[in-house]
């Protein structure tokens, strides 16, 4: 699989023609003759050759000469690396590195806070919420342990409603507690 994205660009872009993609499924059941494939899809020579350069571009096809014709053999070799670098297990993810992924929450954070970082109102909707929830929980510390009342003078900071605050903090497993409403902590996950 390349590190460079271009490469796949080029490679959907050789493929997101609907044309092209009948012309890779003809070519996988046996090597034909531009003449061939323009005869089956209804298209003229030039077109098919067109559509058979972008193909040839990526590797997807080559030509050898038999008599007057050229004919085209798809190259599954080059198909089957490029599907399997593309779908391993962490080529998908690279290709969204660049990619800042706590820009949503940022934008939610900054529509419900105040300039003092406290929050104008509880969103209701739940996206939102679990944007602001984990927002909130960056005021305690992974591995401490907090009181209720602890609890409640943190998230008082954040919003009055200091019990919904900590019902949603528990309910979305940002954070556990005790039963009987003892300890409370910041759970693993609600740094990821």
């Amino acid at each position: 699989m390349p590190d460079d994205n271009s490469q796949l660009l080029t490679f959907f872009s050789a493929l997101s023609d609907a044309n092209r993609l009948k012309i890779v499924g003809l070519l996988a059941q046996a090597d034909l003759s531009v003449e061939e494939l323009a005869g089956m899809l209804g298209l003229r020579p030039s077109t098919v050759s067109h559509h058979l350069s972008k193909l040839g571009k990526v590797g997807l096809v080559s030509a050898r000469a038999e008599s007057y014709y050229s004919v085209y053999h798809l190259n599954t070799e080059t198909l089957a690396l490029l599907s399997q670098g593309l779908l391993a297990d962490n080529a998908l993810p690279k290709l969204a590195a660049d990619v800042d992924m706590a820009a949503y929450d940022k934008k939610v954070i900054g529509d419900y806070t105040r300039p003092d970082g406290s929050l104008k109102i509880i969103p209701a909707q739940r996206k939102k919420l679990e944007a602001v929830l984990r927002y909130v929980v960056e005021a305690f510390e992974p591995g401490s342990r907090y009181s209720e009342q602890q609890v409640n003078e943190a998230l008082a900071r954040f919003h009055e409603d200091t019990a919904s605050l900590r019902r949603e903090l528990v309910g979305y497993k940002l954070m556990e507690r005790e039963s009987g409403g003892g300890a409370y902590w910041r759970t693993e996950t609600a740094g990821m």
